[in-house]
């Protein structure tokens, strides 16, 4: 489809960087992209810092809160906005035990005021993408996986409020019409990724020789999904999927997370090894279990493959060794996003704002 002025919320996030690197540097986009991102602690515009420069005219980065529908608003009548790619959401399990207001109001009261901004604004109005999680389904056993009709179950008040926005997007398509469609993805991993998450925590950890914290036996199951070849699956939902419809996005790689981490002290023993000192697996600390820590995820993405073509392109394996080689590679990146020196240019450069 030809989207002229694309929306992006939450693009200096995580996934939200790698999307808008992937449309302007790989995908076949030739519009607009607003980045719209109030950078909380995991919002970082080095992720983006060149591409102003290198796509003149074709990138803005915007400052706002999606809990301002004024702003939101405003936005969609400067920037003529006709498709909007919702990432922004606060998104880290064990922040939501701690502080699940937050995530009550940005997951959807944030959705909300998007989904409202976009009905006020039908005229030429194209799509409404939500990016959801696997987390709304709940928890497996041994056996099984997640489809799109797999009842939700959430288990922590992260996936309560994901399942709330994903509820809303679909709302709005049966009682207004919106042209929406909805991915929920599976556990994401690959360049930029906030420290904080299991692979580059342990990936840094073990670099420096420090514990590396593994909750209760390691036996809970994650599906891994390189995050390029989710962006292209976002892309492919985009332009190809059925309006109204949900398509799981996984990469067909449950590994326990104690797997995950004996690849990586696998991988960095091979790339670097320690002087001295012995394998850095002997470096693994098992913890208190996160409460109502789900057992297992595992997605069927048979319909998004079958209808619309999409697969995987990375194996676990090899996305891996891709993201620990990047993380070598960025070592001033890493520095700079642990000691929060990344807020203070925030601040110099957009003004202090909400952390």
């Amino acid at each position: 489809m030809e989207f002229k002025n694309l929306l992006v919320t939450g693009g200096c996030g995580f996934i939200g960087s790698n999307f808008i690197r992937y449309l302007l540097e790989k995908s076949d986009f030739a519009g607009r992209i607003v980045n719209v991102d109030k950078l909380t602690y995991a919002g970082n515009p080095e992720n983006l810092r060149d591409l102003e420069q290198r796509f003149p005219g074709r990138y803005v980065f915007l400052r706002e809160d999606i809990c301002n529908l004024e702003r939101m608003d405003a936005i969609f009548t400067d920037y003529h906005i006709d498709v909007v790619c919702h990432f922004a959401a606060e998104s880290h399990v064990d922040r939501s035990i701690k502080r699940p207001a937050d995530f009550i109001f940005t997951n959807i009261v944030g959705t909300f005021n998007l989904l409202e901004a976009s009905r006020n604004h039908t005229a030429g109005f194209r799509l409404f993408h939500h990016v959801s999680t696997d987390e709304v389904y709940g928890s497996l056993g041994k056996e099984g996986h997640f489809i799109e009709t797999t009842p939700y179950k959430p288990n922590s008040p992260y996936s309560a409020s994901k399942a709330s926005s994903d509820h809303l997007v679909r709302a709005y398509f049966k009682t207004y019409g919106l042209p929406v469609t909805i991915s929920n993805c599976s556990n994401n991993y690959g360049p930029w990724q906030f420290p904080e998450k299991l692979i580059p925590l342990i990936t840094l950890n073990a670099l420096e020789g420090k514990p590396l914290p593994v909750y209760g036996d390691g036996k809970n199951v994650r599906d891994w999904l390189y995050v390029e070849d989710h962006c292209e699956a976002i892309w492919t939902i985009m332009n190809k999927g059925r309006r109204g419809e949900t398509y799981n996005v996984g990469g067909n790689s449950e590994e326990e997370n104690l797997s995950v981490v004996y690849g990586i002290c696998d991988i960095l023993d091979a790339i670097r090894p320690r002087t001295g000192s012995g394998p850095r697996r002997d470096l693994i600390t098992f913890v208190k279990d996160r409460p109502g820590h789900d057992w297992r995820y595992a997605i069927d993405s048979g319909k998004l493959q079958s209808e619309l073509g999409w697969a995987p392109r990375e194996s676990f394996q090899t996305g891996l060794r891709r993201t620990i080689v990047w993380y070598l590679e960025n070592t001033g990146w890493v520095t700079r996003v642990r000691s929060g020196d990344y807020l203070r240019w925030i601040d110099e450069h957009y003004g202090p704002g909400d952390k």
